[in-house]
C-alpha cells in the first residue's frame, strides 16, 4: 500500500500538509444555490476540498411504517429513517452542477457513496476519489464495487471495531484499492471531546498500514488541531454557511471563521511537529551570545592566580563556556586584565 495518497494531484500523507475537507452533508438543507454558496465559501475559507453524500431516500433505506425504521433518540428522534433522508439528501440531478462549480471555484469535489447507483453516477462525473461512511463499513459489497474503481479510498471507523476494520481494510485491497485513508472517528453527534481518544490514530497507521485522519464530529477545532499533531494527515469536518439555517447537521458544523481558523491551524500544528531536532536553529542563533559564560569579575594583574573572587560564570557567552571553570581556577593571567574582559585559553599561561 502507497503511504502517500493523492487526491486530485494534491498529495496526503506524512510530510505534506494536512488535508482539510469540509463536509457539506445535508446543510444545504434542499436549496441547491444553498451547496453551491457552501463549496465557494470552502474555497475561500482555505480546505482543499468539498466533501458530499450520494443518495437518496429510497437508496439508503425504506419508506416502511414498522418500528425498527424510526429513530428513538439522539438528535434526529421521533423521525422516520426515510422522511431524515428525504430532508438530508443531495438529489442525483444536483451533482454534476456541484462538480461543476466545484472544478470553476478551483477546489477538489468528491463524495460519499451509500450504493452502487451513487458510485456509477459520481464514476460518471469523474469523482477523484471515495469516501465510506462509519455506518457503511460493515457494507463489504459497497466497499468492493467502489474500490473496483481504482481511485482512492477514504473510510470512517466509528462504531467499527478491529476485526471489522481489518475485513473493511481487506476488501478494499483485494478489490484492487491500492490508495487508503483510514479516518479515526467516533459517530457521537456531537462527540464530547474526552471521547476523541486521538491517540487511536497512530495505532491505525501501524496496525492497518494507511495513512491515518480524522472525522471530527466535536464541536470546535481543538480537537482536529491537536489531531494533526499526533499524526493525522487528513481531517474532515461537517461546515455550515450559518447555524441559523438549522437542519440535520447544523448542531455539529463549523462555521466559515471555524473553518478558517481551522485551516490556518491545522498547516500551523503540522509546520511545528517537524522533525528530531538537537541542532541550534535559525531562530536560536542570535540568542547563543546571551548564554553564560567565564569574565574576569575584578581587574587581575599580570601572573596573578584565578581565584572565585576574580572569575564569575555570567551572560553574555562571549568568553570560555562554564564547563570550564573549575579548570581554569588556579591559573596565572599573561597580562593586566580588567573587570568585564571574557576570558579565553590565550589569556592563560600554559
Amino acid at each position: 500500500m502507497s503511504s502517500i495518497v493523492h487526491i486530485d494531484g494534491r498529495p496526503i500523507g506524512q510530510g505534506h500538509a494536512p488535508y482539510i475537507v469540509a463536509e457539506v452533508s445535508a446543510n444545504h438543507n434542499g436549496n441547491l444555490q444553498v451547496a453551491l454558496d457552501h463549496i465557494s465559501m470552502a474555497k475561500r475559507c482555505g480546505a482543499d476540498a468539498v466533501k458530499l453524500q450520494t443518495y437518496e431516500a429510497h437508496t439508503i433505506t425504506m419508506d416502511c411504517p414498522q418500528d425498527d425504521f424510526f429513530i428513538h433518540e439522539g438528535p434526529w428522534a421521533g423521525e422516520s429513517l426515510y422522511a431524515l433522508y428525504q430532508k438530508a439528501q443531495t438529489p442525483f440531478a444536483w451533482h454534476k452542477p456541484l462538480f461543476d462549480h466545484a472544478r470553476n471555484e478551483g477546489i477538489t469535489v468528491f463524495s460519499t457513496p451509500f450504493d452502487e447507483t451513487a458510485v456509477d453516477l459520481l464514476e460518471d462525473l469523474n469523482a477523484p476519489a471515495y469516501k465510506i461512511a462509519s455506518f457503511e463499513l460493515i457494507d463489504l459489497p459497497l466497499i468492493k464495487y467502489v474500490a473496483s474503481t481504482g481511485k482512492p479510498m477514504v473510510m470512517s471507523t466509528g462504531m467499527a471495531n478491529q476485526d471489522e476494520i481489518l475485513e473493511a481494510v481487506t476488501c478494499a485491497r483485494d478489490a484492487g484499492c491500492q490508495q487508503l485513508i483510514l479516518l479515526h472517528c467516533i459517530s457521537g453527534y456531537p462527540t464530547p471531546a474526552e471521547q476523541a481518544n486521538l491517540r487511536t490514530l497512530s495505532d491505525l497507521a501501524s496496525r492497518y498500514g494507511t495513512v491515518p485522519g480524522l472525522s471530527d464530529h466535536t464541536l470546535g477545532t481543538v480537537v482536529s488541531v491537536a489531531a494533526v499533531a499526533l499524526g493525522a494527515c487528513f481531517i474532515e469536518k461537517h461546515f455550515i454557511l450559518d447555524p441559523a439555517l438549522g437542519g440535520p447537521d447544523a448542531a455539529f458544523s463549523i462555521t466559515p471563521p471555524q473553518l478558517t481558523q481551522l485551516c490556518q491551524d491545522a498547516r500551523t500544528a503540522w509546520q511545528a511537529v517537524g522533525q528530531v531536532n538537537y541542532q541550534t536553529l535559525p531562530a536560536e542563533q542570535q540568542n547563543l551570545r546571551f548564554r553564560r559564560s567565564i569574565y574576569i569579575s575584578q581587574d587581575v594583574k599580570a601572573g596573578e592566580v584565578l581565584t572565585t573572587a576574580n572569575i564569575r560564570r555570567v551572560r553574555p557567552g562571549f568568553g570560555l563556556a562554564p564547563k570550564y571553570f573549575e579548570q581554569v581556577l588556579g591559573k596565572r593571567v599573561r597580562a593586566d586584565l580588567p573587570a568585564g574582559t571574557a576570558l579565553r585559553w590565550d589569556l592563560l599561561q600554559d
